[in-house]
């Protein structure tokens, strides 16, 4: 950094509140209410912390509808501070006992929507991209994989009721579908019957229970907008992704749709091409391309995402 440019970071990170926004930033995105929420503190004064970490070049500042969100900039000044940190901090423990809980409850809150719509669910995802386009932009991009490749493993992230792995059924040599919803589960298993080589199970997205680099190919079928943390979704899928894997990661474009959220739960009112870039970079994986499936009434977007090989 230029001179001036690091001493405006080092004032900005040196005071207590904005030292406390800077870390938990660095979890993931969060809005202004819920770091108001986990400080206690008024949302004027959050907000006035929250600008001059922006203006220092410390966090980056984003609006998604009505809500607006903070994450830490990419910078070794970040991680050298942060790092110098006790993780036992009474301070630091109380952020985090407090960030925890917020996310109990939106996982709670996810978790009965998903029990009460199982039964609908592939309907519901009428919202999207009609399925016959999707499954052919699907094996579109599988073969692009293996073209000169024995068929790929499959592991389907946020499986639901397994449209993805029966869709690609008869073009891999295996699949796994994990997702934490057991009645999404059982309407999977059903579903695959038939098919040996493919399963599902219960599974934490955050800690699949995967030896590293055991599959090739990894798929993200609107579920994105689900997950409280992306970035951490991505860098999990990257550690059971073998050398020249690939993830796909189908979802929303930006849009206004308040109602999803407050109606279906959705956490993010869809994803621009540079914030997923930005995951996928800081998972070790490289945005390879952006193919937009469908415009309305929702714009859709299939990202490709390869792993990153040593020494590229």
């Amino acid at each position: 950094m230029q001179f001036n440019a690091l001493v405006s970071a080092l004032r900005a990170a040196a005071e207590p509140t904005r030292l406390r926004l800077l870390r938990l930033c660095a979890e993931g995105e969060l809005s202004v209410g819920e770091l108001t929420q986990i400080l206690g503190q008024s949302q004027p004064r959050v907000s006035r912390h929250l600008k001059l970490m922006v203006d220092a070049g410390l966090l980056k500042r984003f609006r998604e509808g009505v809500q607006v969100f903070y994450r830490v900039e990419s910078l070794p000044i970040v991680t050298i501070v942060l790092g110098e940190l006790s993780p036992d901090d009474r301070v630091l423990e109380h952020d985090f006992a407090q960030l925890e809980g917020i996310r109990r409850q939106r996982a709670q809150r996810a978790q009965r929507y998903f029990d009460e719509h199982a039964a609908q669910w592939d309907a519901l995802h009428g919202l999207d991209v009609p399925a016959e386009q999707l499954r052919r932009a699907l094996l579109d991009a599988l073969n692009e994989r293996t073209a000169s490749q024995d068929p790929p493993r499959l592991l389907d992230l946020g499986t639901g009721t397994g449209q993805v792995l029966d869709w690609l059924a008869e073009h891999i040599a295996s699949g796994v579908g994990v997702d934490l919803n057991t009645s999404m589960l059982a309407l999977a298993r059903a579903r695959l019957t038939g098919h040996p080589h493919l399963s599902v199970r219960a599974a934490d997205l955050f800690q699949l229970p995967f030896d590293d680099a055991s599959y090739d190919l990894a798929v993200m079928h609107m579920v994105l907008h689900f997950i409280d943390q992306p970035a951490r979704a991505l860098r999990e899928a990257r550690r059971v992704l073998a050398p020249g894997g690939r993830l796909l990661i189908v979802d929303f474009a930006p849009h206004s749709m308040e109602s999803l959220r407050e109606e279906h739960e959705h956490r993010w009112l869809g994803f621009a091409d540079e914030p997923i870039g930005h995951y996928a970079a800081q998972a070790g994986l490289r945005l390879v391309s952006a193919k937009r499936l469908v415009e309305a009434p929702l714009a859709v977007t299939l990202w490709r995402c390869d792993v990153v090989n040593v020494g590229e």
